[in-house]
Parts: C-alpha cells; sequence; structure tokens
C-alpha cells in the first residue's frame, strides 16, 4: 500500500517502541520550510530490515535521514544495504553518534550517499536544502558546525540557533512512550570512555523559553521527563530553577529521571530535592568505578568522600530512586579491585547497581591504553571489552554474567526482601560478608544450575533463590520462605509457588505496590512497596 509521498523521511530504529525519538524530532524542528515535505517514520530494532524498508519506500521519498546509533548500528546497516540496492537514486543520509567518528572504517558509511558528523540538527536540513534543490555536495562526509540554543527567549534567531522539538511529541508518544528533553548539551569532564567527553561547551537552553516548553507538556498531560543532560547538575541555578518549576506543578504520576555528577550536591540543591515524595525523582549517578588510580589513568575527576556523603543523603533524607553505574574492564582495574567498589557501592545503598561492560565507543580517546593495559574489544556493536592485562575473557563472562543475574535479582526489585540474605551475617572470623563474593557465588551457581543468564520465569528464579539460600548458604528454610512469599506478592501475584506451600499461609493478596504504580514506574515501585 503506498503512503502519501513525502520528499524528506526521517527514520531509525529504536531500542524499543516505546523509546520516541528525540533525535528525528528536533532534525524535524529545524528543517524550517522543508518541514512540510518531511515526515518522521519510527521503527524498532526488532522489526524485520526488509518490512522497514517496505514502509521507507512507500513514501515514495527523495531523501530518508537515518539517526544510527551503538544499539541500532547492524540493522541500520541492513537497512540501507537494502535500500540502495532497491531504490538506487533515493539519496541516504546518515547522522549519529555512531557514525560521527571513524567513518572511514564502517561500510555503512560506503553505502550511504552523505552522512553528518557531530549535531547534525541545522546541518542536514541545510543538506536537504541542497539537495532538492539540485545541487549536490561534492564531499560525502559533512562535519557539522555546533549549533547553538537563542541567547535569551524571544532573540533574533540566529541562522545556527536551534528550535526546541517539543510540540513534535504526538498524543500517542505522550500516552505510551518515553518523553526526552534536555535542559543543555555537553559535558566539560574528560572521562576517556564517554563520547560526551569530546561535546563542549556545555550550551544551556534560556529557561525563558525552556520552562514553557515543559508547561506545555504539562498541560498535555506528560507525567515523566526523560532528561538527557549529560550533567543536569553542573549549573546549580538551573538545576534548582527546573526542579522548583516542577515541584509547583507537582501532581501524583511525576516522575523526573535526571544524570547527576555524583560528588556536586551542595545544600542549595539538596534543599529542593527533598520536597519531592518517594519515587518522583530518579537519579542516574556514574559512580563507574572508586579506583582512585584507575580515575586518573582515563582523565575522570571525582571525589569519593563527597560522592558518598551525597548518596547517603539521597537515601537517607530524600525519596529518591538512586541508580548507580560502575563499570568493569577499565584499563588497570583487576576484579578484586572492582568487587571492592562494587562492596562499598552495595553498603552506600543506591536501589539500582547497573555493573556496565566497558565499551570501546568509536572516537572516544580509551583506545590510548591498548597496548600498555592489553584492551582487547570485540569489533561488533556494543564494542565490549573482550579481555584485558588484569582480567581474562573467562573472568569478564563470570562478570557479564554476575551483572545480568544481579539485574534479575537486586535491580529489577523483585527480591528486595531476600536479596539480602545471600551476602547478609558474618563469615565464621566474624566479619561481614562481602556483596559482590556471595552473589559471584550464586551467580556461579545459577549458570551451573541453568546454563544461561535470560529467559529465565520469575518463579523459577525465586525457587532457584529459594534453594541456594537453603542448600548452598545455609539458611533456614522457614526463614527465608516468608522473605520469598512477600517478594512475590509484591509483584501483585497472589498464587503461592509450590516450594512455598510448606512454610507460608493462604495469602490475602497485596494492593501496595499497584497503588504506588500510580505515582512512579513499575521498576521503581518494586523498591517501594
Amino acid at each position: 500500500m503506498r503512503s502519501e509521498p513525502s520528499d524528506i523521511l526521517l527514520t531509525t530504529l529504536n531500542a524499543k517502541y516505546a523509546h520516541a525519538s528525540f533525535g528525528l524530532r528536533y532534525l524535524m524542528a529545524n528543517l524550517g520550510a522543508m518541514r512540510e515535505r518531511a515526515r518522521i517514520l519510527e521503527f524498532d530494532i526488532n522489526q524485520r530490515p526488509l518490512d522497514v524498508v517496505e514502509a521507507v519506500l512507500a513514501h515514495d521519498p527523495k531523501i530518508v535521514g537515518i539517526g544510527v546509533y551503538i544499539w541500532n548500528a547492524e540493522q541500520s546497516l541492513r537497512l540501507v544495504a537494502d535500500l540502495k540496492r532497491i531504490r538506487p537514486e533515493v539519496v541516504v543520509a546518515l547522522g549519529g553518534p555512531e557514525v560521527s567518528h571513524e567513518t572511514d572504517k564502517q561500510e555503512i558509511v560506503a553505502l550511504a550517499d552523505y552522512v553528518v558528523t557531530g549535531e547534525a540538527d541545522i546541518a542536514f536540513g541545510e543538506l536537504c536544502e541542497k539537495l532538492l534543490a539540485g545541487r549536490r555536495p561534492l564531499t560525502k562526509i559533512i562535519p557539522a558546525d555546533l549549533p547553538e540554543f537563542a541567547a535569551k527567549a524571544g532573540a533574533v534567531v540566529a541562522p545556527k540557533t536551534l528550535a526546541l522539538p517539543y510540540e513534535l511529541y504526538d498524543d500517542e508518544d505522550v500516552a505510551q512512550r518515553v518523553i526526552y528533553v534536555e535542559a543543555s548539551r555537553g559535558c566539560p569532564f574528560r572521562c576517556e570512555f564517554c563520547l560526551s567527553s569530546l561535546d563542549v561547551p556545555v550550551r544551556n537552553v534560556p529557561l525563558e523559553t525552556f520552562l514553557p516548553a515543559m508547561d506545555r507538556l504539562l498541560a498535555r498531560g506528560v507525567r515523566q521527563f526523560k532528561f538527557v543532560d549529560r550533567t543536569f547538575n553542573l549549573n546549580l541555578n538551573i538545576s534548582r530553577a527546573i526542579l522548583e518549576f516542577f515541584w509547583e506543578r507537582y501532581r501524583p504520576g511525576l516522575f523526573l529521571h535526571f544524570e547527576m555528577i555524583p560528588d556536586r550536591l551542595p545544600d542549595a540543591l539538596r534543599e529542593p530535592i527533598r520536597r519531592f515524595p518517594p519515587g518522583a525523582l530518579q537519579f542516574e549517578v556514574g559512580v563507574q568505578t572508586f579506583n582512585d588510580e584507575v580515575s586518573a589513568r582515563i582523565s575522570r575527576r571525582q571525589d569519593n568522600a563527597k560522592l558518598a556523603d551525597n548518596l547517603r543523603f539521597l537515601r537517607n533524607e530524600t525519596g529518591v530512586h538512586v541508580h548507580a553505574d560502575l563499570i568493569v574492564g577499565l584499563p588497570g582495574e583487576d576484579i578484586a579491585s572492582f568487587g571492592a567498589g562494587f562492596d562499598r557501592l552495595v553498603e552506600l545503598g543506591p536501589q539500582e547497581i547497573q555493573v556496565g561492560i566497558l565499551k570501546r565507543l568509536r572516537g572516544t580517546p580509551i583506545v590510548r591504553h591498548d597496548q600498555e593495559w592489553g584492551m582487547v574489544y570485540s569489533p561488533h556493536p556494543p564494542y565490549e571489552v573482550l579481555k584485558t592485562a588484569h582480567m581474562d575473557f573467562a573472568t569478564l563472562q563470570r562478570l557479564r554474567r554476575f551483572s545480568r543475574y544481579w539485574d534479575l535479582i537486586a535491580n529489577s526489585g523483585n527480591f528486595r526482601s531476600a536479596a539480602p540474605m545471600i551476602w547478609g551475617g558474618l563469615d565464621a572470623a566474624g566479619a561481614a560478608h562481602s556483596p559482590f563474593e556471595s552473589f559471584m557465588g550464586l551467580s556461579d551457581w545459577l549458570y551451573a544450575r541453568v546454563g544461561r543468564n535470560h529467559g529465565i520465569a520469575l518463579q523459577s528464579l525465586s525457587e532457584l533463590l529459594f534453594k541456594y539460600l537453603t542448600e548452598v548458604a545455609g539458611h533456614d528454610a522457614a526463614a527465608v520462605a516468608p522473605l520469598l512469599w512477600a517478594d512475590y506478592q509484591r509483584g501483585g501475584r497472589s498464587d503461592r509457588p509450590e516450594f512455598l506451600k510448606p512454610y507460608v499461609p493462604e495469602p490475602a493478596r497485596a494492593a501496595r505496590r499497584q497503588a504506588l504504580e500510580q505515582v512512579t514506574g513499575r521498576r521503581q515501585a518494586r523498591h517501594l512497596a
């Protein structure tokens, strides 16, 4: 079936349907008069590439702009290859972080007609204007000039000034999808594993423009906002103003996600954070490593004492849901150092600890350590480290499984009562168990029993955890069962699993988590219920 023709088609493959593409909406917002000739068409990585090609060609486009990211690089390659074979006259222009660096080494770049590197919001429109006028650029790689936000609301719009994209979220987006917003771009830090280390300078959206846009989204019914700023709390005056803006308009169900600098949380920012009820704020805190030598090696500045104080404040004095990141495989860090950092982070008590495997993102300076520290990465997305001088392949595989099982058991909130039993209590010498060593023991045991770290039903995982805690860790079944049963009910379930029936009575269905889901996300609610 042929759809309405569009000269310019903007498309990408999102990781999930619920993830609306922020980048495509910025491109559309900055097309100027060409917006009437353009259309956004989004897909997800689970759709078949040929079906995507069919949907794209149904609009009979002259130009197809494709956003390429680490999560869709392989699918995008197939999309471009098939598209150019079927309709070679269609101009394919690529953009996005995955194709903004090392362009000479990428098959997808060789297949495409043009690649706009860097922040393409305005440069893509300039390319389209030339193409539709019959003036094809002579060079394939087009570096984008750094766009700016207007100096203040109402200012004369300069040629390189960004238009904001928020009116391009439609009613379906508002009702069903994550709404991404940004109050700033860029990052002043130089962490060598991160593409944001290349984003300078930091540019802030004028509050006189940004806050009215947020007010319009609130009026349309948006209640969950995911800020993509790399350093939301860099400018304290702006951070405080945004928090106060949302607090003044707070309604049950409001949820705000921010990425935070972990060691920068002064009293001026703590005060507005305290006001929000449990689950309304989520802070993603990039701890990455507690090893000072490793931090210095990768050009990361971090005051670990301040970081610890800030996390204790967030856990003890606020209702913030804290998601903290640690990275496995950094140059020079061995498993003992990583484990010590993990234990330290567990003691600080964030609701979620994301154990991530180091990735060699295109363009990042982390590659300068390859020879000295024996860094070997996969050549395929997501470019994870395979071995280092201090962690061999087998060790990294164990840590990958550790990460996945931790996500299923601890981060999910499905075992909030029972999980601490894995590392609770004292050893024979009277010292506290290491959470890292204890959970690694469970991880190795689970993998030996089931041979996989995915596709494990919740009831099966509950029974496996019961067996481990009672048969391996030596806990009394009568003490473990009520905790697992409380966890099982917290998810809104009332069917007693067979393995728990000898230990727990007939239940009355709990409704607290269902009520909490009305004011926060499902995953966050499990940590609160």
